[in-house]
């Protein structure tokens, strides 16, 4: 693996061409704002980019990525993931091309090095960041790039309320503005919640554990609540950010039933908490106030396997 540059990751991607880009598993708004803004840079440059069709993208996030799936059959020569920090963050059908990644773009500290180059850089709110620098140097911005970029980097900072957001990320996101209206998209995906979406928070919220003096806070989304309410994934996609907005919380633990014996775990944490050192342990990770892991196991096995987890990294000081 060899650590690139934005400059030098502008300059091997102007080598490619016929090009698939990759998203990650329960795709967010910055992995396919990531995809679709650099498949449109690369498309503006003349080359042949596709992203490879994510069967589990929600309705919330799956106008950016239409206009770049690729066709069955297609037959890349070059593959790029984006937000990806490990395989095993891959969507089955992703799984044929774990070896041959030439390039990955990514913005966490866990990222396991899978790919033959690697952009990385832990500092940026959104791996979006990392792509609209590299854009900079390969072709102007315009409205159909500035959108999807928009979109990566305001849902990963949590429309700029997050702690990881940075000078930067407002800079970045001054100029994209210039370029495109995005009152819509910020009513949207921050302000506008289903029916369904309210009504299991407040289910959540009623049903919430808290735990050391109050400052670890657990909620759950089991299969039941989901099938009670009739709940697709656009309506619980953003539900792991809720634990962490309880008064006098610092560290909020989501635990998403995805099947029986399997359930995601997603964490948001002030800096007492190391998130991404919490996840590790249960063989994820992310970064230090957000990070996740899939575990086997019932709620209440994996809810003892977290909250032991936490305690071990708070122990550490």
């Amino acid at each position: 693996m060899t650590k690139m540059t934005i400059t030098e990751t502008a300059a091997l991607l102007r080598q490619m061409d016929n090009i698939l880009i990759l998203t990650h598993v329960r795709p967010d708004g910055d992995t396919i704002g990531s995809a679709a803004a650099l498949c449109r840079a690369l498309r503006d440059m003349g080359k042949t980019a596709y992203l490879l069709p994510n069967g589990e993208i929600t309705a919330t996030y799956a106008p950016y990525a239409a206009p770049y799936w690729a066709g069955e059959g297609f037959n890349p020569d070059y593959v790029v993931a984006v937000d990806i920090a490990t395989v095993g963050l891959f969507p089955g059908n992703a799984l044929p091309y774990a070896q041959r990644v030439d390039l990955c773009i990514d913005h966490h500290p866990s990222n396991t090095g899978y790919a033959r180059a690697l952009c990385l850089d832990d500092t940026s709110a959104a791996a979006a960041e990392i792509v609209y620098a590299v854009i900079r140097e390969l072709t102007p911005l315009t409205a159909d790039i500035a959108l999807p970029l928009y979109v990566g980097i305001a849902t990963d900072c949590g429309c700029f309320q997050y702690g990881n957001t940075t000078p930067r990320s407002h800079r970045i996101a001054a100029e994209l503005m210039a370029l495109v209206d995005v009152s819509e998209v910020n009513r949207q995906l921050f302000r506008v919640k289903s029916r369904v979406r309210l009504a299991m928070e407040s289910r959540m919220v009623a049903e919430m554990e808290l735990y050391d003096q109050g400052r670890v806070v657990v909620m759950q989304i089991p299969l039941a609540l989901r099938r009670e309410f009739g709940a697709t994934d656009a309506d619980i996609e953003e539900l792991s950010s809720l634990a962490a907005q309880v008064e006098g919380t610092d560290c909020g633990i989501t635990l998403r039933e995805l099947q029986p014996g399997k359930i995601k775990i997603s964490l948001r944490t002030g800096p007492r908490v190391d998130a991404c050192a919490a996840c590790a342990i249960l063989g994820g990770g992310g970064h230090r106030a957000a990070a996740g892991a899939t575990v086997e196991g019932t709620m209440e096995e994996v809810k003892a396997r977290v909250l032991s987890a936490v305690a071990e990294v708070t122990s550490r000081g």
